[in-house]
């Protein structure tokens, strides 16, 4: 190429071409290397909060409306789940953008509220800190499902994942936010910030999978549903509502990343579990002087007393209470329980006990924190 040439090209481009060194397509690019050298962002990475942030950044930047967070821990592998409903990204491209240089952002760098955001290069830097890092589907238009796993010994996160984040208003009216910056806090506090733009969600891969059957069955129509052959079709959002039978449901949220048996499938289906509230719905902002909840009064004696003396009175026979019956009740149960597990970072997916004695009825719920 001469000279003549090398100039043209370089006036007309301006800077942008001496940055670039090839183009990917559909917006995405690979830099030079001492452009992406000038970026470096694999430090940005130091823990398990910073991959969730840049993912949520990543998935706003993408013109998602929602996204979903799903979380689980076994050991010390924590394994994230992220679905949108943002932009999608090619298929050709779903490995790539992992790869050194590679971005669709060339000239997006701005600070927010979390430092230095639109250098283009975190999702390289998740994956070199991360012990796997892909897109578990995507559809142009219709959002992305990232999985992102990481060994917390090589990677760490902050000890107290259960503790939930404090919204305080300072006496200026500033919010100021405090807890651990933990997965949480980090969640809450970006759904917080950016709830005009974004809805958040954050749960376990059941609380996720509940949240998104409710919503897919309700924003597609029946008949979209019952004619559709190839769930794939659908926005990965939707997908859930697609399914007819709790294998079904099982197999199509392993698609988008979700992990969960049959059985949890089948208690989304039927309505035991219940989705989720948005993260910023869950925010509660406390003032320097807000008021002391007011201590709930002690139980009065009542009908209940007169039931329980009556059963105490009886013969030795136990109540009869009919499957059916034990059956409903027990799903009552775990819709109350779900409500305190949300709000406590409990595990909702366990099994209520009923016990029938002479004199009461003793329901057994274990209680797991989330990890």
């Amino acid at each position: 190429m001469s000279e003549d040439l090398t100039d043209f090209i370089h006036n007309v481009t301006g800077e942008s071409h001496s940055r670039v060194e090839e183009d990917l397509g559909d917006g995405f690019v690979r830099l030079r290397s001492e452009e992406a050298e000038r970026r470096q962002a694999k430090h940005d990475v130091r823990g398990t909060e910073d991959i969730v942030i840049e993912m949520l950044r990543n998935a706003r930047d993408a013109h998602a409306s929602h996204i979903y967070v799903a979380t689980a821990k076994e050991g010390t592998t924590r394994t994230l789940t992220m679905i949108d409903d943002g932009d999608g990204i090619p298929a050709h491209l779903r490995d790539r953008i992992f790869e050194a240089r590679v971005t669709s952002k060339l000239d997006t760098l701005h600070f927010d509220t979390w430092g230095i955001h639109g250098r283009g290069m975190a999702l390289y830097a998740i994956k070199v800190n991360a012990r796997q890092a892909r897109v578990v589907d995507s559809m142009v238009g219709g959002g992305t499902a990232f999985t992102v796993v990481t060994d917390t010994a090589a990677l760490p996160e902050k000890r107290d994942q259960s503790t939930l984040p404090q919204f305080v208003r300072t006496e200026s009216g500033t919010i100021v936010v405090r807890g651990p910056r933990n997965i949480r806090r980090t969640v809450c506090e970006f759904a917080y910030v950016d709830r005009t733009h974004v809805t958040v969600y954050l749960g376990s891969p059941i609380d996720i999978a509940a949240v998104l059957w409710d919503q897919g069955r309700a924003g597609t129509s029946a008949q979209t549903r019952a004619f559709c052959t190839d769930p794939s079709t659908l926005p990965i959002c939707d997908r859930l509502a697609a399914a007819s039978t709790p294998d079904e449901f099982a197999a199509l949220a392993h698609g988008i990343g979700l992990d969960l048996s049959p059985r949890s499938a089948r208690r989304v289906m039927d309505g035991t579990i219940e989705p989720v509230p948005a993260a910023a719905d869950a925010v509660r902002i406390v003032g320097p002087a807000a008021p002391k909840p007011t201590p709930r009064p002690k139980r009065a004696s009542g009908p209940h007393d007169a039931v329980e003396d009556a059963l105490s009175a009886r013969d030795g026979r136990s109540l009869k209470i009919a499957a059916d019956d034990r059956a409903a009740f027990l799903d009552e149960v775990a819709r109350a329980y779900r409500r305190l597990a949300q709000a406590y970072y409990l595990d909702a997916d366990v099994e209520a006990k009923l016990t029938v004695g002479k004199a009461k009825l003793t329901v057994e719920i274990p209680v797991r924190l989330l990890r």
